[in-house]
C-alpha cells in the first residue's frame, strides 16, 4: 500500500486498476494559511475552520447562513436584482458582468436575507456573497438590507449581518453610494426602537461597506482574522502609501489600537 492510500478516505476508489476518473474533482482544499491539504468533507463538518491551525476560511453566504441559523429558515426578497441603469461600459459591459457572477454563484445578486431562528431564537439575518462581483454594494443590495431591516423592526427580531464586501458597486456610480446612506438610516430607526442590529465582521470588509452598515451596529462581533479598512488596501496604495502592510487592514490591528487609547 502506498503513502496516498493510506491517507485517502474510505469513500474515494483505492484500486491499483482504477482510473484517474474514478477519484472525485474537488475533494481536497489547501489552507492558505498553513499551506496543509484538507479533505473537504471533513473540513465542511469542521464548520469551514482548519482543523491544523484553526483558520477561518472564506465561504458563502448561503452556507454561512446554514451554518447559523435553524433549518426551518425562509429566503426574503429573492426577487431583487441589479439593473444597470447606467448602461455602465469599461472593459465589459455592466450587464455581461453581471450574468457572468449569477452564472459562476447561482445568485442573482451579492446579499441573501433571510428570516429563521438560532436555536429557536427568531432573528433576520443577511449574508454577502464575496464571490458575486467581490461582495460590492449596489442598488439591489442596499434595498435588500434595507427591507430586511424593516421586517426586523415591524416584527421586533434582533438583525444579524455577515459581512464580506469591496465596497460601493462602482458600475452604479452615485446610485451605489446612495445606499450607504439608505442604509444607515435604517440601522438608526432600528436601533431606535431598541432592536438590536449584530454585525459579525468576515474577509474581507472594503469601502462603502465597511464605512456604513458594518460599523454602525450595536453590536460587532470579527471574525478572527478578516481584513477590514475604508478605502481598501489598493485605493490606499494608490493615494497615500504605495506598499500597504497586510497588518493594517486587520481586525486585530483595529483592536489593539483601540485597546491602547
Amino acid at each position: 500500500m502506498s503513502w496516498i492510500d493510506k491517507i485517502l478516505p474510505s469513500g474515494v476508489n483505492k484500486d491499483e486498476n482504477a482510473t484517474r476518473a474514478s477519484v472525485p474533482e474537488g475533494l481536497w482544499k489547501k489552507c492558505v494559511k498553513c499551506d496543509a491539504i484538507l479533505y473537504k468533507p471533513d473540513l465542511e463538518r469542521n464548520a469551514e475552520v482548519c482543523p491544523k491551525c484553526n483558520h477561518h476560511m472564506r465561504i458563502g453566504a448561503r452556507r454561512r447562513l446554514e451554518l447559523c441559523l435553524d433549518r426551518d429558515a425562509t429566503e426574503l426578497f429573492s426577487e431583487l436584482e441589479p439593473v444597470d441603469h447606467l448602461k455602465f461600459k469599461d472593459k465589459r459591459k455592466y450587464r455581461d458582468r453581471l450574468t457572468a457572477a449569477q452564472r459562476s454563484t447561482g445568485e442573482k445578486d451579492a446579499l441573501i436575507a433571510m428570516r429563521g431562528g438560532i436555536l429557536g431564537v427568531p432573528v433576520v439575518a443577511l449574508a454577502f456573497e464575496f464571490d458575486f462581483h467581490g461582495g460590492s454594494m449596489g442598488y439591489a443590495v442596499g434595498e435588500k438590507f434595507s427591507r430586511a431591516a424593516t421586517v426586523a423592526l415591524e416584527e421586533g427580531l434582533p438583525l444579524i449581518c455577515f459581512s464580506a464586501s469591496g465596497g460601493a458597486r462602482m458600475q452604479e456610480a452615485l446610485i451605489s453610494l446612495m445606499q450607504m446612506a439608505k442604509t444607515s438610516a435604517v440601522i438608526e430607526r432600528l436601533k431606535g426602537q431598541g432592536f438590536p442590529y449584530i454585525s459579525v465582521l468576515t474577509d474581507p470588509i472594503y469601502g462603502g461597506v465597511s464605512a456604513s452598515l458594518r460599523c454602525w451596529a450595536t453590536s460587532i462581533s470579527p471574525s478572527p482574522t478578516p481584513a477590514l479598512v475604508s478605502p481598501g488596501p489598493t485605493s490606499l496604495s494608490k493615494r497615500f502609501v504605495k506598499n500597504c502592510p497586510k497588518v493594517f487592514s486587520a481586525a486585530s490591528f483595529f483592536l489593539n489600537m483601540a485597546r491602547s487609547i
